[in-house]
């Protein structure tokens, strides 16, 4: 990366400082879930670990004031950017009362909060695609000027509601960016057994709409392809497809066992362009970042995940008659 990328891009330093602090609060927040999950106290992890850069990078492309987000189950990167905080995903993993999501009623990486404009997943892969198109053209129904954001895996782009829900937008030239975050595997089956085309992005055209490619461990790079996405979209341009190329550090969920299906090595060798690290690296040429800084950023974030879990370990879980609610009609008296 050349020292000045982000300037060009239009980012401050101090921007740049908040993506990569965001990132690492991410990365964090997941090392610790796993800690969690392995020690017995919270039933399932579903990691970001090396999606980050796309993710972050992405959401701070967007207007986070006004526009949705439809994330997928990996996304702790685009919810934290959205506003959601450590102690709601802590929450969350410990199938807490307080639990924003859902109060404790699903798993965790089900992200849902209406205040930050997060819709609600669902466990089938894909389904969050249509729901996105359906947000977007309510707002062009609407007159409004803010845009919907979608993210899934490479895998889910082979699941009818990819189809339906691009071909859909592009039918109608709606406000919605779709980023996919290819990391190389859906559960054990590699891309080159997924998806016969040269890339996700060249379906695009198919749907009548822009499509990119870009490498999803640099989040300026991701940053630049959906700010230019988010400009066609409120201009009236209509949707995108991006594709952000990363690698997925981790095993599938904390239920996977990856070394069925793919090479310690090749683990390793994709651990060398950690976005976490690169990125750090990056911010340190550009004179952004010093090791005292870096420093200091770490202990925040140490603190922040430290305090979020200690209170979710610590808070309440739901009544047993919360279970009822939402499902039946609740009489008075």
């Amino acid at each position: 990366m050349s020292s000045n990328r982000h300037q060009q891009a239009g980012l401050t330093d101090e921007q740049v400082l908040d993506m990569y602090k965001t990132m690492l609060l991410a990365r964090k927040i997941d090392e610790r879930m796993w800690l969690l999950n392995r020690s017995g106290k919270i039933p399932f992890v579903i990691s970001c670990q090396g999606q980050e850069a796309a993710q972050i990078g992405a959401s701070f492309a967007l207007d986070r004031e006004r526009d949705w987000s439809a994330p997928y189950y990996r996304d702790l990167g685009v919810v934290l950017a959205f506003g959601m905080t450590a102690k709601d995903l802590m929450l969350s993993a410990f199938a807490k009362a307080e639990d924003p999501n859902s109060g404790g009623r699903q798993m965790p990486g089900h992200f849902g909060q209406r205040k930050n404009r997060i819709l609600t997943g669902s466990s089938p892969v894909t389904t969050q695609l249509p729901h996105a198109v359906g947000v977007a053209l309510a707002g062009k129904m609407e007159h409004e000027d803010f845009v919907s954001f979608v993210t899934l895996g490479e895998g889910s782009t082979n699941q009818g509601d990819f189809h339906e829900g691009l071909n859909f937008a592009g039918v109608h030239k709606l406000p919605v960016i779709t980023m996919v975050e290819n990391n190389k595997y859906a559960i054990s089956v590699p891309f080159e057994r997924q998806v016969a085309s040269e890339n996700v992005s060249i379906r695009a055209k198919s749907y009548g709409m822009h499509g990119v490619t870009v490498n999803g461990n640099d989040p300026i790079e991701v940053y630049s392809a959906v700010k230019e996405a988010r400009e066609r979209a409120v201009n009236g341009d209509g949707p995108s497809l991006i594709e952000a190329v990363t690698y997925r550090l981790t095993a599938h969920s904390s239920d996977d066992d990856d070394r069925t299906y793919r090479e310690k090595e090749e683990v390793e060798e994709a651990k060398k362009d950690d976005c976490i690290l690169t990125f750090s690296t990056y911010l340190k040429e550009s004179g952004v970042l010093t090791e005292k800084r870096e420093e200091q950023i770490k202990r925040e974030v140490q603190e922040i995940v430290n305090e979020a879990t200690e209170y979710a370990e610590q808070a309440p879980y739901a009544e047993p008659e919360h279970a009822l609610r939402y499902v039946y009609e609740e009489q008075e008296g």
